[in-house]
């Protein structure tokens, strides 16, 4: 048996990992290049787990018989590619947690709205009475859960980067929301690949497993054509609903399930906007399957609260509305947030570019943006792509700036979005911590 057990990187999941490991009786070492946070360097020394932090010793890495990787970690990095070149497997996080998981697991992916729609299932199926663990790109790391918690049903949100590392894991429910370009430094820039990332949510599922998945998607609708797909197929769309799936009938949302119908408004949805109308069919949809009695669903789908640093209306400001939408790292997540809005919008915009292409965007900045701070170490693609129908663009370099300059070009009645488009590594830790300075930035005006 494989005893000898690296995990790369001490963060919420390799922690996690490690943890489990342990508990599983494997002889663990952890592995960060980079600084160690006090309270997971708390954690591991009570576990009496070794770690080290700010290298990589090679020859300990591959004395291993297995390693686990944050998902952070490219599967390009030398390292790895010596690792795999030795025979060495080199999985997941969730692979790993999967192999001592008895619970059922309802796995949520997409590009887009996939955090929202996670956060919404686990809510319905709290609301529900069942006892549930969130896990994946939110909450709580999966393994750590495993090794310390009884759950019944995880709600696991998970990102392409993890679904590369799963291999035997299997979702009892996927879900695939939505594919549009994202991460395609991570992919050689081919799509392809990145679809087929998204769509190993499917893979070891059976004919007893379930699939939800956006039918008004194109790129879904064209891989489906191509795959031969055992779990059963639950569709979601702005079309009448199917015999088995959600749509929209008469403003109504409609979900039919073997005998069973819910149907309820789209105006008493708690999430507004069409994006979230998806999100909360797929998320009806998972609760369905699960048998939930509608009144349950409709209490949940009416009064969630929504996700931070997500559309997330923060502040009024002298008559300007302030609203955060840091957990925007792609053009298409900006695209739904200019789509919603219906007030003038000075935007900040901004951050690691991953081979965006701003042309989706420039017919709703043309319509609805009177000005855009650029908030990153180099603004220049997003400058190109708006010159020609912005008259102002600003350019800034930290958040305080950044927000003031906002506050002096928006007027009474107007709004000031932060959507990025990029990724936060440039000038932040992440995307909450961007979202943080925000916040913190207007309350100081």
């Amino acid at each position: 048996m494989a005893n000898r057990l690296v995990v790369i990187g001490a963060g919420e999941s390799g922690v996690g990992s490690a943890i489990l490991a342990k508990k599983q009786g494997f002889e663990v070492w952890v592995t960060d290049a980079g600084k160690v946070k006090q309270k997971y360097k708390d954690v591991l020394t009570k576990y009496g787990i070794l770690f080290e932090e700010g290298k990589h010793s090679e020859d300990r890495l591959l004395g291993a018989d297995l390693v686990i990787k944050s998902p952070g970690v490219p599967d390009t990095v030398p390292l790895v590619v010596k690792l795999r070149q030795a025979g060495i497997p080199v999985i997941s996080e969730i692979e790993f947690a999967g192999n001592y998981c008895r619970a059922k697991t309802i796995c949520i992916t997409g590009s887009n709205g996939k955090t929202t729609t996670t956060m919404l299932t686990y809510h319905l199926l709290k609301t529900a009475g069942l006892n549930v663990g969130l896990a994946g790109n939110v909450g709580q790391s999966f393994a750590w859960q495993v090794a310390e918690a009884d759950y019944d049903y995880y709600v696991i949100e998970l990102s392409s980067f993890q679904l590369d590392g799963m291999y035997a894991f299997k979702a009892d429910i996927a879900v695939l929301l939505n594919i549009t370009p994202d991460h395609l430094d991570r992919y050689d820039y081919q799509l392809q690949n990145y679809v087929d990332s998204k769509f190993r949510i499917l893979q070891n599922q059976t004919p007893d497993d379930f699939f939800i998945y956006g039918a008004d998607d194109p790129i879904i609708q064209k891989e489906l054509k191509k795959r031969n797909i055992p779990a059963m197929g639950l569709p979601f769309g702005w079309t009448q609903a199917p015999r088995n799936g959600a749509g929209i009938e008469d403003e109504k949302l409609v979900i039919n399930w073997k005998q069973k119908t819910f149907d309820m408004s789209i105006f008493d949805i708690a999430l507004q906007g069409r994006h979230n109308t998806y999100n909360s069919m797929a998320a009806g949809l998972a609760g369905m399957v699960l048998n939930i009695r509608n009144e349950k669903i409709r209490e949940s789908l009416s009064d969630f609260k929504g996700v931070e640093h997500r559309l997330e209306r923060f502040l009024r400001v002298h008559g300007i509305e302030f609203i955060n939408d840091s957990k925007a790292t792609n053009v298409n997540s900006t695209w739904y947030a200019l789509e919603s809005m219906n007030k003038p919008i000075v935007w900040i915009a901004g951050g690691v570019d991953k081979g965006n292409d701003y042309h989706a965007l420039k017919d709703l900045v043309k319509s609805k943006v009177k000005a855009i701070v650029c908030l990153g170490v180099d603004n220049k693609k997003i400058r190109e792509a708006f010159a020609d129908i912005v008259p102002d663009i600003v350019e800034t370099q930290d958040m305080t700036d950044a927000v003031r300059s906002a506050y002096y070009l928006a007027k009474n009645g107007e709004t000031v979005l932060l959507s990025p488009a990029c990724a936060s590594f440039d000038l932040f830790e992440n995307y909450e911590d961007r979202g943080r300075q925000f916040k913190n930035a207007v309350r100081e005006l």
